[in-house]
């Protein structure tokens, strides 16, 4: 039986594609604490625009917005071959890894660090100019992973909902889609599935995270909300392409027979 199930080439698709599924969006919740500049990223001067009142807006993004394109990306491949089951086994194991993911930083932040640890990043063989540089960027390494990784409650359970409530979306429209239009047409079905699924993700995250737990305006979450989706409305496009390549891979991987098998059995149920 354990042969049989390491060997079947469904299976082991199965164990990849969730794997990474997984991954990413653990990844993009732990990671997600930074906000960069994308603008500074790319060198150019921040665009600095207007939208709903709030001025000198620019693309100030979570690091997690580098991940979650790739996370819908997977949830399509793996609905288009797994169905709906498929997909809502895997988002609802995901919710649970991340909160078990949070709990555990959660206990690190609150152990005792060793004695020697706090300063452990400032080396003896460092000049006293380059230690006290260190000093000043990081003055305690303990303090800094508390900082770093000890999240609002909000925050994570905002992301959490978004996740979600954007996959449950991203599962439905899929389907729908393909239902309509039937094995042609894949950048519609996956790409308009994104769009709006990702819509509904970077609003309903803000206004958990921001408008009920951190009293934001909700002309500033809707303003922060837009600034979001611009960047994964063109990232949902700009990915179309690697979609189409994964299919092919996934194609010849499979066989033809198998893999048109599966889809279709992915549809009925």
């Amino acid at each position: 039986m354990q042969n049989n199930v390491l060997t079947n080439k469904a299976t082991r698709l199965f164990i990849v594609l969730g794997g990474f599924f997984v991954a990413n969006a653990i990844l993009a919740e732990l990671i997600g604490v930074k906000i960069f500049s994308l603008e500074h990223s790319l060198d150019v001067a921040p665009l600095n625009f207007s939208l709903f009142g709030i001025n000198d807006l620019s693309f100030n993004l979570t690091t997690g917005v580098l991940l979650w394109p790739f996370v819908f990306i997977l949830t399509d491949l793996i609905n288009e071959y797994y169905g709906k089951r498929g997909v809502r086994l895997l988002s609802y194991l995901t919710a649970g890894l991340i909160v078990y993911a949070f709990a555990m930083v959660f206990v690190g932040i609150h152990l005792a660090p060793a004695d020697f640890w706090p300063q452990s990043h400032i080396s003896p063989d460092l000049t006293p100019d380059e230690q006290a540089l260190l000093r000043s960027q990081v003055g305690d390494y303990d303090a800094a992973f508390r900082l770093v990784f000890g999240q609002g409650l909000w925050i994570i359970l905002g992301s959490l909902v978004a996740f979600l409530v954007g996959q449950i979306i991203d599962i439905t429209i899929f389907q729908r889609i393909k239902q309509i239009t039937g094995e042609g047409m894949i950048w519609l079905r996956a790409t308009g599935s994104t769009l709006i699924s990702q819509f509904i993700d970077s609003f309903v995250v803000l206004f958990i995270a921001f408008y009920i737990g951190a009293d934001w305006s909700l002309q500033l979450v809707l303003a922060i909300g837009v600034v979001n989706y611009i960047y994964k409305f063109l990232m949902a496009v700009l990915l179309t392409p690697l979609l189409y390549v994964v299919h092919y891979v996934i194609e010849r991987y499979l066989g033809s027979d198998t893999a048109t098998e599966m889809k279709q059995a992915a549809l009925q149920n």
